[in-house]
């Protein structure tokens, strides 16, 4: 403990940055500590430093934000405007913005002055809001690139600076990251809600469970000499059971968080000329597919992203899939199919309404039918289409015959717009059953880094459970403890490499 302590000092981190304690907890393994110590050494070197980028994005626009942060952030208000003090912290001024060393007029814009603590990224930040032609903004960077100790900002240094400043985890960094993609609001709530620190609780209230269970270590360090209750181990045990349920309950999601923050991947397929594109045309209100009387006429899928009830969904076309093909490029394009089909979250698969006539058993003749496609149909919706072509008592008889099928089926006509509103309807259950609703459920595991984890935490607690059942291996078992806690802090950002981190905020953009 006391050779951590030291080294960190020497290499002048504050305590505020690493919580030593967690520090600690992490370098039982030598190779480990030297690496973490020399990355925290070089991380703090890059922080002394003042940052600067344009935050609102490129292009013309009425207004362009440019941010900055760091020991010097002063030094900005000071020399790119006539003022000669620092103006009220949270207050816009108009201000001319001049270049720092010609002093010659770059722009009138609004300058708001955030000194630290007390800013996104805990440090002094300085916002100048200028007119947005590519001319200013690019004077005003250029004035900025002049003052000592300024550079420009890497992707994601804004919010990586926040972290190490304990402004935010990890998770909650991750949830501005999904905030600044999400395209459905569905993605926004969930997205809204994690940056807001609904993970952050969860997972820290099961880091302060392992951490409590840290009793184990008192009972092996002074049980044969000093009076430590009989019930220390029990009240242990009966704790981490309670998080093992709780862990387990949390990973069996079936990846519904994760699905709606990536999207959710549905297939159409079916045999050729079966109204594919039509309802891909259909679904985007739009010529996305060519459509033609012709079987075949497809034959690489095409892809359509879609904002569906909120959800985000690709949607894709396949090649008609049938067991005699007319030559190679149909025969590729129907392995394409089904490529597609084992790969998708989601199938909507199109039914000819004339297939089914002569059908008594809609759930025996669709394995049958679905074994001949040679396909893998996990949450799989079925379209009957082309009713339009058959009788009303033989549109009437086949749902009568599906009403009690295992298989949700639904029935239409791309090609007049019949019943689209019921397979709408249908497919939204399903995107339900599959991605949740964040506005009703709890917080749901959003990233594979964090199944990944908690899986191991998860493994860690049911180790120590089983090998503590022999007293004589508690020491044993005690190291499963210790990994779990490291395997939760992975999770938070209070244990972690620089490797991970740079993964992690190299996809914001520059200026957040």
């Amino acid at each position: 403990y006391y050779k951590a302590k030291k080294y960190i000092l020497h290499v002048g981190v504050g305590l505020s940055m690493i919580n030593i304690f967690d520090f600690v907890a992490i370098t039982m393994n030598a190779k480990f500590y030297r690496l973490r110590v020399g990355t925290v050494a070089i991380t703090y070197t890059r922080l002394k430093s003042t940052i600067y980028a344009l935050s609102s994005g490129l292009g013309k626009c009425g207004v362009a934000v440019i941010r900055v942060s760091g020991p010097c952030a002063s030094d900005a208000v000071l020399n790119m405007t006539h003022l000669k003090h620092l103006p009220k912290s949270r207050k816009a001024c108009l201000n001319k913005i001049i270049d720092p060393t010609t002093k010659e007029q770059l722009d009138n814009g609004l300058l708001l002055w955030f000194p630290g603590p007390k800013s996104f990224t805990g440090e002094d930040c300085c916002e100048f809001q200028v007119h947005g032609g590519r001319a200013v903004v690019i004077s005003v960077l250029n004035g900025l690139s002049k003052l000592s100790n300024f550079r420009p900002a890497d992707p994601g240094e804004f919010t990586k600076r926040s972290f190490y400043n304990n402004k935010m985890d990890l998770t909650e960094v991750e949830g501005l990251a999904d905030l600044i993609e999400a395209d459905t609001e569905f993605q926004r709530k969930q997205a809204l809600m994690q940056l807001e620190g609904a993970l952050r609780q969860l997972y820290s209230s099961w880091r302060q469970y392992l951490l409590e269970a840290s009793y184990v270590e008192a009972y092996i360090d002074f049980s044969e000499t000093d009076n430590i209750e009989d019930l220390v181990l029990e009240n242990v045990k009966e704790n981490l059971e309670i998080l093992a349920k709780e862990i387990e309950m949390h990973l069996m999601d079936n990846r519904s968080g994760e699905l709606l923050r990536d999207g959710v991947k549905v297939a159409i397929i079916g045999a050729p000329n079966t109204g594919k594109s039509s309802l891909l045309n259909s679904l985007c209100n739009r010529e996305a597919a060519i459509v033609t009387d012709l079987p075949g006429t497809t034959r690489d899928p095409i892809q359509v992203p879609l904002d569906v009830f909120g959800y985000s969904v690709l949607l894709i076309d396949t090649a008609g899939i049938r067991s005699q093909t007319v030559n190679l490029i149909e025969d590729l394009g129907i392995k394409k199919s089904k490529v597609q089909a084992q790969s998708a979250d989601m199938v909507i698969l199109m039914i000819d309404a004339q297939y089914l006539l002569d059908v008594d058993n809609i759930d025996l003749w669709l394995q049958k039918y679905i074994e001949n496609l040679k396909v893998q149909c996990d949450n799989c919706l079925v379209y009957v289409n082309k009713i339009d072509i058959i009788s009303d008592n033989q549109v009437v008889r086949l749902k009568k015959i599906s009403q009690n099928s295992n298989w949700t089926v639904c029935f239409g006509s791309c090609k007049v717009n019949d019943g689209l509103t019921d397979m709408m309807k249908a497919f939204e259950n399903y995107l339900q059953k599959l991605c949740g609703n964040p506005n009703y459920e709890h917080p749901r595991c959003t990233q594979a880094r964090h199944r990944y984890c908690l899986l191991k935490v998860l493994s860690n607690v049911q180790m120590y459970l089983e090998i503590s059942k022999s007293v004589e291996n508690i020491d044993v078992a005690a190291q499963h403890l210790r990994k779990a806690t490291l395997n939760v802090g992975k999770i938070t950002g209070h244990v972690s490499t620089e490797e991970m981190l740079n993964v992690i905020f190299s996809k914001f953009c520059i200026g957040k």
